[in-house]
């Protein structure tokens, strides 16, 4: 396995598409997995206290339209 300093030495050599398409990539795994983390977030009931703040907040009239 490579270690990170040889990652990055790595990805200094890219060339501009090859860093670019490696950006895409990168942002679309962080992107997956957050929603990943979210998901299983909802599932364990980590987000359930935010909900029901944000609908008594609604519900007490402190939202408007935008």
């Amino acid at each position: 396995m490579l270690t990170l300093e040889q990652i990055e030495s790595a990805i200094l050599q890219l060339p501009p598409d090859e860093y670019r398409k490696l950006i895409e990539w990168f942002a679309d795994l962080d992107y997956q997995r957050w929603d990943e983390q979210l998901e299983k977030d909802i599932a364990d009931g980590k987000l359930e206290a935010l909900a029901k703040e944000a609908i008594a907040e609604f519900e007490a009239g402190h939202c408007r339209s935008i």
